[in-house]
């Protein structure tokens, strides 16, 4: 049914009256995200207005039909008594006619069963005759070339036996299919012990003649032995007696124990001469089986991996039986000494096996996944961790230490930091399995060095510093003590943890070289990646500009610490300004004419850091630091000239206020000989100071114009200056 459509200007939609799962709770609330409750209720109302309108509609449609209906059926009833007379008739025909069928059908069915346990029967008949006929040629072909007294096939000579062994084998296919198809049948068991027999005279037959074949190098006898091999479904017991005859008593004599701990190049001594029994012993077999370059295809025998089956499980079988000490990863550089020779090896084995099936072969044999995770590589690493963690751990708990002279770094933490990241893919050290693992490590070096900084520059005094050299690593707190010997100066008692401003700029320093280095950390990745096939190099790539972005945001703090540090060693100096009218009042000191003393002992930390970051930072770093310090030092300084100029006017008001009420002579203030006053000189002190500051400013590079208050300072020194000008000279 279609419900008719409304104005396109509804909230809600009319087929969802429709659905099965129709819910007016959901319908409301789901209408009341969109339109408020009155606006929805008018458009309720103008949709039942169209469904009455619709409804009337099809009725006045179908009106016609409905009436005609109750005519129509006028007799209805008299025609269908008329037709269940006959109706009854044809369906009792129709029920005879069914049971006859049904009869025949189960006759038939019956017929066909017997017929068909008869044809079972006869065909377990046949298999059973062709069980006894098959038992008694082969005993026949074997009799016939048995001497009076012999059992088995030595009289014959090698090759006539290996043809002969083919047919038996070829008869015992078709006696082994015939008789597991007869399984249960009493006579089965009648002939099973002469079967026995012959099962036990061909693999012993089999194994005499194949030995015999490898000891003489006759392909042909070993073609025929391995080909009845496979004939009979018993290929992996000649790789086996291969394995056990041909192989294991050349890798007992070759795989000792002294000749791997004699020295460094015993384990290799002992993995070459393993390599050698395939092209020396396994030739005549490889070329059987389509295993050498110069097998003739059309009569190889397949269906045989003699390296993989037979030689490579008695290496392994050897080696662990013999040499289990070889997998001790104790000592981490002979664990990687062993590990890539046997790799190596292991390399060099799979190039042998001849064909891309074979390797894929070779590496899903059990024994060859068991000889990999013998390799403990996890506490290898776990030992790599400890050294390369621990040493940036220890350099960590030094605190701010100078690094070694000669270094490319000036902090041995960074210096530290950049050789365990070269460690980490370095050779000697990374393996390719543990990719991820020397991966992860890197980006939590980079995370420890970044917050070891970050808590050296935020925290206000020295934290315990953490000897674990190892677990501090991921989630450890930083020690952030500092030994190296302050700049002059020095930070005064009560500032935060004391960092020199040496020591600051040798952090920015270190991480801008550190961020510099980044490419180069990437690039040593990549190679190592590009070795084991990975190729999404953008995820590497993102996370080392992750690792940069956290040497970066410890720089907003390392800011702010050196211009802390720098204001507050300059503005203990400019608080002497305040100092300065105890210097002329009632003194006769001379009209000053340079400035004061404390002005150079207040920039000489400004001077110091210029020195000191000089060609180890960009200068327009250093130019920011300095901005932003004289910035806070000249708002600072203004505050005290600000209230010794106001301390100076009040004291002359107050004076002249006595003079005056007193009648008394001229101030004290006055010289008599009727030179500047004692305001008049330290107003005059005070501007010399603030145009020396000027002139020290642009000397270091920067513009007075720039230093915010500096131009409201140097106006109110030159005010006071003018006022010193025009004051009248004493009696």
């Amino acid at each position: 049914m279609n419900l008719p459509k409304g104005p396109d200007s509804l909230c809600f939609d009319k087929d969802v009256f429709m659905k099965d799962d129709f819910d007016v709770d959901q319908f409301v609330a789901d209408c009341r995200k969109h339109v408020q409750l009155e606006e929805m209720r008018e458009d309720l109302e103008l949709y039942y207005k169209l469904l009455k309108t619709a409804m009337v509609e099809l009725i006045n449609k179908d009106y016609a039909d409905f009436v005609n209906l109750s005519t129509n059926l006028v007799g209805m009833d008299k025609a269908l008594n008329q037709l269940s007379v006959p109706l009854g008739q044809l369906r009792e025909e129709v029920l005879s006619l069914r049971s006859s069928v049904n009869e025949v059908i189960q006759a038939i069915d019956s017929k066909l069963s017997k017929q068909n346990d008869l044809q079972n029967k006869k065909i377990c008949v046949l298999r059973l005759i062709q069980v006894v006929r098959s038992v008694e040629k082969i005993e026949k072909i074997l009799h016939s070339q048995n001497s009076k007294d012999s059992t088995s096939l030595e009289i014959s000579s090698p090759l006539l036996a290996g043809q002969i062994l083919e047919r038996i084998a070829t008869e015992f296919n078709q006696l082994q299919f015939h008789a597991v198809q007869s399984k249960g049948m009493p006579l089965l068991d009648k002939v099973r012990p002469r079967i026995a027999g012959i099962t036990s005279m061909l693999q012993q037959s089999l194994e005499g003649l194949l030995i015999q074949g490898l000891q003489t190098v006759n392909m042909d006898i070993v073609r025929h032995c391995l080909r009845t091999y496979a004939t009979i479904d018993k290929t992996r017991d000649a790789e086996a007696l291969v394995g056990q005859v041909l192989v294991k008593p050349y890798m007992d004599e070759v795989i000792v124990e002294q000749l791997v701990k004699s020295g460094p190049s015993g384990l290799q001594q002992m993995l070459s001469k393993l390599l050698e029994f395939v092209p020396h012993h396994c030739r005549l077999l490889r070329e059987v089986t389509g295993g050498a370059i110069s097998s003739d295809k059309a009569d190889i025998v397949p269906g045989y991996d003699f390296l993989v089956n037979s030689v490579w499980p008695e290496i392994i079988r050897a080696i662990e039986e013999r040499i289990s000490f070889l997998f001790n990863p104790g000592n981490p550089d002979t664990f990687y000494e062993r590990y890539s020779v046997t790799m190596e090896f292991v390399r060099r084995f799979e190039r042998q096996c001849g064909s891309q099936a074979s390797v894929r072969r070779l590496r899903a044999h059990p024994s060859y996944i068991s000889f990999h995770n013998k390799w403990n590589l996890p506490v290898y690493f776990q030992l790599r961790y400890k050294e390369i963690a621990g040493s940036l751990e220890n350099a960590i708990s030094d605190g701010l230490e100078a690094a070694p002279v000669g270094s490319s770094y000036h902090l041995q933490v960074s210096q530290v930091l950049w050789s365990s990241l070269v460690r980490c893919w370095a050779d000697r050290v990374y393996l390719s399995p543990l990719a991820h693992r020397f991966w992860k490590l890197t980006l939590q070096l980079y995370s420890r060095y970044a917050r070891f900084l970050t808590e050296v520059l935020t925290k206000t005094t020295p934290p315990e510093v953490n000897k674990d050299p190892v677990r501090p690593l991921p989630s450890s707190a930083s020690s952030t003590s500092s030994r190296t010997s302050q700049d002059d100066g020095g930070s005064e008692s009560g500032s935060p943890a004391s960092l020199s401003t040496k020591q600051l700029v040798y952090i920015a320093s270190d991480v801008e070289k550190l961020q510099e280095q980044i490419p180069v950390v990437s690039e040593m990745i990549r190679q190592r990646m590009e070795a084991i096939g990975f190729k999404n190099f953008i995820i590497i790539e993102e996370a080392l500009r992750d690792s940069q972005d956290s040497l970066s945001g410890c720089l907003p703090s390392l800011d702010a610490r050196m211009t802390q540090h720098l204001t507050d060693r300059s503005c203990r100096f400019l608080k002497s300004a305040s100092e300065v009218p105890r210097l002329y009042r009632r003194t006769n000191k001379e009209v000053p004419s340079r400035a004061s003393a404390y002005m150079d002992n207040a920039l000489r930390p400004l001077h110091q850091l210029l020195c000191d970051s000089k060609d180890l930072v960009k200068p327009s770093v250093a130019q920011g630091w300095l901005r932003v310090t004289l910035c806070d030092c000249t708002h600072r300084y203004f505050e005290t000239i600000s209230d010794v100029l106001s301390s100076v006017k009040k004291m002359e008001e107050s004076l002249k206020r006595l003079k005056q009420a007193r009648k008394m002579a001229p101030s004290s203030t006055m010289p008599a000989n009727g030179g500047p006053t004692d305001d008049s000189k330290i107003r005059l002190q005070l501007a010399l100071d603030v145009e020396y500051l000027g002139e020290q400013i642009h000397k270091m590079g920067l513009q007075p114009d720039d230093i915010t208050m500096f131009s409201t300072l140097l106006e109110l020194v030159q005010g006071a200056r003018e006022l010193a000008s025009t004051e009248p000279p004493g009696p």
